[in-house]
């Protein structure tokens, strides 16, 4: 590692660290149960491969709502953006499993300073190994040979905004082979080597910045942090 990489993520890690403190505090218990509007439903698809891997692991896909919503309950799942969709730029119908979140972040100052690239790299470090975890840990989904690939869809608030004005989002997709995410289940890799071979779109607002090459690391945030005064729901096992 070079020694302005190295410089780059200790920079990171502190700037996270301060911005994890002004996350929004959810207080009580969670309702007991996920939206499942957050699954797309099975008319939505558009070919016979995409319902086939619906209909087979749609307990998959429960699961991995529900375990968000209640052990992840900064993140939130966009409606209809759980589900087997087409990786940007397939030619042929390859379904990846497909989640979207926003995070539930204000922005510091010092966060905004970064630069996209750079804010960018620390969502993907942060967010990106322990979300794939969790979408794969079917194993009758990860090993379906219908199943191509996970696509990964971070947003957050870019910045901190002045009374009346709209809050602008920055948004990474990222595409990851499943034998890519495989390999990084089984050991054999890292979030660092997950960066350097995905496909990473990133987004300002609604305009496209096209493909982003970003140096990760290993961020324990998600296996760590605990939100102020929540309760998990009664039956519930969060597991990392």
């Amino acid at each position: 590692m070079s020694q302005h990489t190295s410089h780059l993520i200790r920079t990171l890690s502190v700037v996270l660290a301060v911005t994890s403190l002004v996350l929004i505090l959810f207080a009580g218990v969670a309702a007991a149960q996920a939206s499942g509007d957050r699954i797309l439903s099975n008319d939505q698809y558009t070919s016979d491969k995409a319902r086939r891997l619906a209909q087979s692991h749609d307990g998959a896909l429960r699961e991995l709502n529900e375990g968000v919503y209640h052990c992840l309950p900064w993140l939130e799942v966009q409606k209809q953006s759980i589900g087997f969709f087409k990786p940007k730029g397939a030619t042929q119908d390859d379904r990846y499993l497909s989640m979207r979140v926003y995070i539930e972040q204000d922005p510091s100052p010092q966060f905004s300073k970064l630069r996209t690239e750079e804010r960018a790299a620390a969502m993907f470090s942060r967010y990106v190994g322990p979300l794939v975890r969790r979408m794969a840990a079917s194993r009758p989904l990860l090993t379906d040979n219908q199943l191509d690939g996970f696509t990964v869809i971070l947003e957050w608030q870019k910045q901190a905004v002045s009374a009346g004005d709209r809050p602008v989002h920055e948004t990474i997709a990222v595409f990851l082979k499943k034998a890519v995410v495989t390999e990084y289940l089984a050991g054999r890799s890292s979030v660092g080597h997950l960066a350097e071979v995905a496909q990473v779109l990133g987004w300002d607002g609604e305009t496209a910045l096209g493909a982003l090459k970003l140096k990760a690391w290993d961020d324990n945030f998600v296996s760590t942090y605990k939100v102020a005064n929540y309760q998990v729901a009664s039956g519930v096992t969060c597991r990392q």
